[in-house]
């Protein structure tokens, strides 16, 4: 059952890198084209912005019209991916489309230069929009139901549990009142100085962000060890704590990658709505000052 599970994971995971090599070529070969029929434009004695700059605004319309149509709902659940990857599959176009248009060159007035840094901040945010979907199904994937706004509350039920949990005795050592076993002395060691540390807060914000579960793994390795020297009951109790520290460190892999969406969408969606504004009054700038342009 392992060996094909690890082939299903492995096919999955070939079929992926794949469609990324796929996409990577069309990028090129498109890239390519563009550049291609500029070229040919500007061989026929015409100025070659217009038309990379209209290939531009209309790549950027479409890329707005996606926006729009996501907050309005208007794509259902089965089309939304689709239109997702062809929105990144033109955001990588549109790339070659502004270095053509700007002529491979820095820009020379301020409002170029408000131009030029709307598209770099639109672009490098769509990048790390990129990363954090494939970081998502590459290191791990968040359990339904999550919210951000719920998670420090569901991190207060796990510390709880985990108090609860630990506070809890051996009902049969209870019922004649024996006292305390090393073994419960053990574990109230490792809660004081690891266990309650680490519910106590968001941790292990680096790790999380590079996909690395070395502190889960030091942490249940902790727990593993302590359960080889202990009774039956204690086995019980640290196999329920050690599933509460899984769900504890979900939790925070949650935490860094809801929160860094929601950074994300602040940043990346203004500054498409304010690139579209600057780029709508440069188009009125030039056709108002330009003459025989086609």
């Amino acid at each position: 059952m392992r060996s094909r599970a690890s082939e299903a994971l492995n096919g999955a995971r070939w079929l992926r890198l794949t469609g990324y090599l796929v996409q990577a070529v069309l990028v090129a070969v498109v890239s390519w084209a563009l550049l291609w029929l500029v070229a040919l434009y500007a061989s026929g004695l015409r100025d070659p912005r217009y038309l990379d700059g209209w290939i531009l605004a209309g790549g950027m319309i479409l890329q707005i019209t996606f926006h729009v149509a996501l907050k309005m709902g208007a794509l259902s659940p089965r089309s939304a991916p689709r239109w997702r990857r062809v929105h990144v599959f033109l955001g990588y176009l549109l790339v070659p489309a502004f270095l053509s248009h700007s002529d491979f060159t820095l820009p020379d007035t301020s409002f170029e230069w408000a131009l030029w840094i709307g598209f770099v901040l639109v672009t490098l945010s769509g990048i790390f929009g990129i990363y954090l979907s494939w970081s998502l199904q590459a290191k791990r994937r968040i359990e339904d139901g999550i919210i951000y706004e719920r998670i420090g509350e569901r991190r207060l039920e796990l510390a709880r549990q985990l108090e609860a949990a630990v506070a809890e005795r051996d009902p049969a050592a209870a019922a004649i009142d024996l006292p305390g076993l090393p073994h419960e002395a053990w574990i109230s060691e490792l809660h004081s100085k690891q266990l309650r540390p680490f519910f106590q807060g968001h941790r292990h914000y680096a790790s999380h962000l590079i996909g690395s579960q070395r502190p889960l793994h030091r942490l249940l390795e902790e727990i593993d060890r302590l359960a080889r020297f202990v009774d039956q009951p204690s086995k019980e109790k640290l196999a329920a704590i050690k599933g509460l520290v899984i769900d504890k460190d979900a939790l925070d892999f949650a935490h860094v990658y809801l929160g860094l969406t929601r950074g994300w969408l602040f940043v990346h969606v203004p500054a498409t709505y304010s690139l579209i504004v600057l780029t709508v009054l440069h188009v009125v700038i030039v056709y108002a000052y330009a003459s025989g342009a086609w």
